[in-house]
This record gives structure tokens, C-alpha cells and sequence, in this order.
């Protein structure tokens, strides 16, 4: 693990880099969000920690970030507005430092909004959504990203209700795929092996064979 350099709209932003064992070259880069930097969200959490361990497994490097005003990122909370541009800063140095090889684009809750928002605009190679609070923000404002897309949604989350999801999702076209764990929480506390082995399955699928 170590770290990059990324200068953003409001200066510094603090990055992780998460390589894949045994010193494989990468054969992608996936940038993860974390959730509510108001609400303890941080590069830390233990579900966007879990994405990065699948990239790896997967033979990605995983870029993960603090938004601006959280850990040694500079600025402060831009109501997930500002935070989009984070993303993009952090989008264009992952670019920069592994040229020509695919970027793809997850985050969790909070995350999960503003990665969606930018990738409607530069759309990767896999996004991945956990838990999007369509209750919480104007998902219906966006447009849906050309790519293909798994969401993976808590059937027990007590903060972003899963019929909700459910019916956002669906009413996409082309819908993206999603996949229920009926008995996970939004923090997903106890699933987190589960949600990596979903993560896994759901990733490893050929990009011919995905439903988008």
C-alpha cells in the first residue's frame, strides 16, 4: 500500500493505493469512494476497504481517496457537488499514472452518488454501486452511465431502503444489474466476506455475458 499524489480544486487529497499481491502489473485501476464525509465516511471504511481487496483479486490496483475536508484532504463538505470534482482530479492522475489501462469507477453510499454523477459524464470501464442513497439524493437528475454497471444493495439496510433501490434501478434503461443481500445491513456488519464474494462472482462475469 502507499500513496500517489493528487492536487484537487481545493489542494491536496489524500489517497491509498492498494496493488495486487505478489508485484503483478495491474490490468486496470479501480477509484473508490467512500461514504458521507459528514457521517464518519472516510477512505477507511471497511466496505470501500473490502472493494479494493476485490479489485485486487481481480488484478486491479485500487485507488482510494478522502473527499475534501476529510483526513489530510484539504477543503471542506460541497454538498457531493465539489466532491464530484474531487473525483475527477483523482480520475485524471490515475490516468496519468497508468496510461492506456482501463479505469474502472465503485463507491459505497455517499460514494456511490458521486461516482455515479461523474461517470454519467466519463463513463468507465465497470462501475460499481453499494448501497446508492436514492432517498437521500436526486439520483433521478442523473443520467445513466454507458457502461456496464453492478449494484449490490443490503435487503435489511435501515438507511437506504432496498425497495427503493429496487425500483430506481429497474426503471433504468438498460437496467443495470443488481444484486440483493437480503439479510445485510447498510454497513454491511458481518457480510463483508459475502458482499466479497458477490463482489467477485459478479465482476469475474465477461463483459459479453453481463447484464447491463
Amino acid at each position: 500500500m502507499r500513496e500517489i499524489e493528487v492536487r484537487g480544486p481545493e489542494g491536496l487529497i489524500e489517497t491509498r493505493l492498494d496493488l495486487p499481491a505478489g508485484g503483478a502489473a495491474p490490468r486496470g485501476v479501480a477509484v473508490l469512494c467512500h461514504p458521507h464525509p459528514l457521517y464518519g465516511g472516510t477512505l477507511d471504511n471497511k466496505v470501500v476497504h473490502t472493494l479494493a481487496r476485490t479489485m485486487n483479486e481481480l488484478g486491479l490496483a485500487a485507488l482510494r481517496f478522502n473527499f475534501r475536508g476529510v483526513g489530510a484532504s484539504r477543503g471542506r463538505y460541497a454538498e457531493g457537488i465539489g466532491e464530484q470534482d474531487d473525483l475527477r482530479a483523482v480520475l485524471d492522475a490515475a490516468g496519468t499514472h497508468w496510461p492506456g489501462l482501463p479505469l474502472w469507477l465503485g463507491g459505497f453510499s455517499f460514494g456511490a452518488y458521486v461516482s455515479v454523477a461523474v461517470a454519467a459524464g466519463r463513463p468507465p470501464a465497470q462501475l460499481v454501486s453499494i448501497a446508492p442513497p436514492v432517498n437521500l439524493f436526486d439520483f433521478t437528475a442523473l443520467s445513466r452511465p454507458d457502461c456496464p454497471w453492478l449494484i449490490v444493495q443490503g435487503g435489511a439496510d435501515d438507511i437506504v431502503p432496498a425497495d427503493e433501490v429496487r425500483a430506481w434501478a429497474v426503471g433504468l434503461a438498460p437496467a443495470p444489474r443488481l444484486v440483493e443481500m437480503m439479510d445485510a445491513g447498510h454497513f454491511f456488519h458481518g457480510r463483508l466476506n459475502h458482499l466479497r464474494e458477490i463482489l467477485s462472482r459478479e465482476l469475474s462475469v465477461p463483459r459479453s455475458a453481463r447484464r447491463t
